[in-house]
């Protein structure tokens, strides 16, 4: 069996996944927790908040596995790319993890446009500059907080900080240094200019492997603690999105994988070099041989839960399924932008904010939600276009994540504003299943994900009057980001 560790953004997630990649029933464990935010746009959390947290879900499922702990064959880790976090001499914490969320370092992003030509940079790390990247984030914090830049050894993700304290060394895959902005993609190396730039010496980030440099023979007290998992390789974190492409059985370009969870996320598998990528998307790594094209929305599920609680709209999840349904596409009269977040693709505008225009007297906030969502949807189909461009053959789309899948309402709507079938994934935890899966593989007990099921579910078929009346509709969006975010944005730069 494969022991998976799932680090999320609101949860952190433990499972045992046996040779057809099935998680065990009842061998699983879940943490939640929540970022710190703050006014100037931060999202934060101690990472040593986060470690105890895995610990805490490594513990109860191998109570759980008992005896069958033992056919543990290898841990595989899916965590979430461009966190970022700085350590001191002695390996502590000088700062907490940095999500791809907080946008403090908008301005920074924006000064790194005026220094470097930011066309040669997307062609070449896959990435351009905006704040959920690590070199805004690192000049952003240069500049505003000098002494820890001075007092920083190390600068890592989480995953490379889980190695560490259960290793005392530390492996960057090229999977999540892939969504650093840092990496030399075709190189699969670190980016000498961009290193320059920053004053960030090679050796102040982790040494770049892949799936054949698992890690082995944890710390004393992590052996005494988990006698089972002493021996056995420990792969490096893969990004979660690169997982749950593989997960949800979208391993390459004829099928693109639609995943809202927290945020949300539009992506292609491609097992060759991409030929170009279109502006306003960006190009990571599966592994060395893998690329994985896409875009990506800072707000997913993330903006469903703001507007309930904020809202105070119904808490019964099957009752609000059926309000929202029984509105009429549309008719609500609104126009949103759900940047709540910042956006990312396909603007790349980090100090976005959300907005909402056409209020009345008579709306309702059942009818906010019902347009938030139809925004979402909009912001999908943007990144579908540019997709289609560049991966033609890609023919399904297949849609995973919790927020997602709990919602056929909103699954039907991305079918109907993207004018094509929506296929739910049946499986219930792609990332996890995603990072058993290349466990599998780089342990030889699979050569081929065709090997195992990749389960489906429900095919939600686009209604064509639907179709149109969105596609009019988004104009109207596209319409209020010109007015307000590129005229805002410029403004205030």
């Amino acid at each position: 069996m494969i022991l998976t560790l799932d680090i999320g953004s609101s949860a952190v997630r433990a499972g045992l996944y046996n040779r057809e990649a099935q998680l065990e029933r009842g061998l699983s464990a879940r943490r939640d927790y929540e970022f710190r935010t703050t006014a100037d746009g931060g999202a934060e959390v101690e990472a040593d908040i986060l470690f105890e947290l895995v610990c805490q879900v490594i513990d109860e499922v191998l109570a759980k596995a008992g005896e069958s702990s033992k056919e543990i064959t290898a841990v595989a880790v899916s965590t979430f790319w461009h966190y970022l976090m700085g350590l001191g001499s002695e390996q502590e914490p000088l700062t907490p993890v940095y999500s791809w969320a907080d946008t403090r370092s908008t301005r920074a992003a924006e000064q790194l446009k005026q220094r470097l030509n930011e066309e040669s940079l997307h062609a070449r790390t896959g990435c351009v500059f905006h704040p959920s990247y690590l070199p805004a984030k690192l000049w952003w914090l240069r500049e505003s907080q000098p002494r820890v830049w001075d007092r920083t050894v190390l600068w890592m993700s989480f995953g490379e900080y889980l190695q560490l304290k259960l290793f005392g060394e530390t492996i960057c895959s090229i999977s999540m240094a892939s969504g650093t902005g840092l990496l030399d993609q075709l190189g699969c190396i670190w980016d000498r200019e961009m290193l320059e730039v920053l004053s960030l010496r090679p050796e102040q980030l982790s040494p770049l492997g892949d799936m054949d440099a698992p890690l082995q023979r944890l710390r004393r007290p992590f052996a005494r603690r988990w006698p089972s998992l002493h021996a056995v390789p420990w792969f490096p974190a893969l990004g979660d999105g690169a997982c749950s492409n593989i997960g949800s059985g979208c391993f390459n370009s004829s099928r693109i994988a639609l995943m809202v969870g927290t945020s949300g996320a539009m992506r292609v598998c491609l097992d060759r070099e991409p030929g170009f990528i279109p502006k306003g998307l960006w190009c990571y790594h599966v592994d060395r041989r893998r690329f994985l094209m896409g875009g990506a929305l800072s707000n997913g599920g993330i903006l469903y839960e703001w507007l309930r609680e904020t809202l105070r709209i119904e808490n019964d999840p099957q009752a609000l399924e059926q309000e929202i349904a029984a509105l009429t596409p549309v008719a609500h009269g609104l126009t949103v932008l759900p940047f709540l977040a910042g956006e990312r693709s396909p603007g790349w505008k980090g100090d976005a904010r959300a907005a909402i225009v056409g209020l009345s007297l008579h709306t309702r906030p059942i009818e906010i939600l019902r347009a938030s969502l139809e925004s979402v949807a909009y912001r999908f189909a943007k990144i579908a276009l540019l997709l289609k461009k560049a991966v033609p053959d890609s023919v399904e789309i297949i849609a995973s994540g919790g927020a997602l899948l709990k919602s056929p309402v909103w699954t039907q709507m991305m079918a109907d504003v993207l004018g094509q079938p929506v296929i739910a994934s049946a499986v219930a935890e792609a990332s996890s299943r995603g990072a058993a899966l290349l466990a599998l593989e780089a342990t030889k007990g699979i050569s081929d994900f065709n090997q195992v099921s990749n389960p489906c579910g429900t095919v939600y078929l686009p209604d064509p009057e639907r179709h149109e009346i969105y596609a009019k509709t988004m104009k109207r969006q596209d319409q209020l980001y010109e007015l307000l975010i590129n005229q805002f944005s410029q403004s205030t730069i």
